[in-house]
């Protein structure tokens, strides 16, 4: 598993792979940008309606403490943003995964497999769909995991283990899948288990990483294309 993810980095900055690395880096900004600006605007309007509302029964002399609340309130929901941009970023990896999914595998499989029939792509309706519900899942796992994260530490091993799971289950049945149809590609999943999320853990740890989980689509990728191949039977062929 780790000579699978130190294969999977050392490819990532390589020229064929650089230029899908900046799509998916800025479509992933991209995201995470509209998502914050969405929620911004949502509690702006919140905290202004709710500040008018005290203001109106209270009289003008909350004139003055309204609008100090409502700042506290824009600041602390501005935090909230940022951290939360972090926390999403397995939701938002989900959806990036899912566009660049076989532009990836076909330079893995092409590097490091050239003596394989190479895979074939994924219809772009069936990757979106993975995507989505691997992003819906992450979301709902996050909204679940905050407020632990908030009022206990185990809250965060909480998050990690949980998208070490979602992570590691949609990357390695994206890789698997072109090439088996798809209940063969999660029967494999299943009765490899444990190794997929082992596979998972590396995803989730780089996930976890601000700034450095950028490159989390191409690195999950990766690594389970390698995954893959092992399980599958696949001898390592490098082209050396």
């Amino acid at each position: 598993m780790i000579d699978d993810a130190i294969k999977a980095i050392e490819q990532i900055f390589t020229r064929p792979l650089r230029a899908i690395l900046w799509k998916s880096i800025l479509l992933s900004l991209a995201l995470i940008v509209a998502v914050g600006i969405a929620l911004d605007r949502l509690i702006v309007h919140l905290i202004g309606a709710g500040s008018a509302s005290l203001e109106s029964t209270l009289g003008p002399q909350a004139h003055a403490p309204a609008n100090a609340l409502a700042w506290l309130l824009s600041f602390a929901a501005g935090l909230g943003i940022i951290v939360g941009s972090v926390l999403l970023m397995p939701a938002v990896t989900a959806l990036v995964g899912s566009f660049f999914a076989d532009q990836i595998a076909d330079e893995v499989e092409h590097e490091h497999y050239p003596a394989d029939q190479p895979g074939k792509a994924l219809p772009l309706w069936l990757a979106m769909w993975e995507g989505c519900k691997t992003a819906l899942l992450a979301v709902v796992i996050y909204l679940c995991a905050a407020p632990l994260i908030i009022f206990a530490g185990f809250g965060a091993v909480i998050f990690l283990l949980a998208t070490a799971y979602i992570l590691g289950r949609e990357y390695f049945e994206l890789a698997a899948m072109r090439f088996l149809p798809p209940p063969d590609a999660k029967a494999l999943r299943r009765r490899n288990a444990t190794t997929v999320y082992l596979g998972g853990l590396l995803i989730a740890a780089v996930v976890s990483i601000p700034i450095v989980n950028l490159i989390t689509p191409l690195f999950a990728m990766a690594l389970m294309v390698h995954v893959y191949k092992r399980l599958s039977g696949t001898k390592l062929r490098t082209n050396t």
